[in-house]
């Protein structure tokens, strides 16, 4: 169920939204990261990093297919599974453990992998919108861990609402 499409006129106007969510963030939560090459997957993780308190640079772990960033809150950990060939590779990232310690879990492609996934995520798709730098953001919750903090989250993004 989509819960909110939201527009961002800006990079720094989608990571502000990340932002936003990052701070409703718990242990064990896991996000997708959903859309086009180019479409702001990794500034989202960005935005989401500065909200759960991380400063250090957030890259693209498409190469290495798992960062992690150490938190004053929780630890952030950031995969790209664009290059996964096979569903079998899922496992050898050894998710449920990323999941099971005290860090939140943004996956970019996750679409591609939600089959290998627990049925309790945050789902943010992005899309280009009219302008280049626009975008159109909608969020799906599956499961009742995002479901408990749904009324929140309308609320801190109700700036970007459509």
């Amino acid at each position: 169920m989509t819960i909110v499409e939201l527009r961002t006129v800006s990079v720094d106007a989608t990571r502000a939204v990340a932002h936003a969510i990052a701070e409703l963030a718990r242990a064990g939560d896991l996000v997708l990261l959903v859309g086009e090459m180019g479409s702001g997957k990794t500034a989202f993780a960005q935005g989401f990093a500065v909200g759960l308190g991380i400063h250090e640079p957030v890259t693209s772990p498409t190469f290495t297919l798992v960062r992690s960033y150490e938190g004053p809150r929780l630890l952030m950990h950031h995969l790209d599974v664009y290059r996964l060939d096979r569903m079998a590779e899922v496992d050898d990232l050894a998710l449920g453990e990323l999941l099971e310690d005290r860090s939140v879990t943004l996956i970019e492609w996750g679409d591609a992998v939600v089959a290998a996934l627990p049925a309790d995520y945050l789902e943010v798709r992005l899309a280009f919108d009219d302008d280049p730098d626009h975008r159109a953001l909608a969020l799906r919750i599956v499961g009742r861990t995002w479901m408990a903090r749904q009324r929140a989250l309308t609320e801190v993004l109700e700036e970007w609402r459509c």
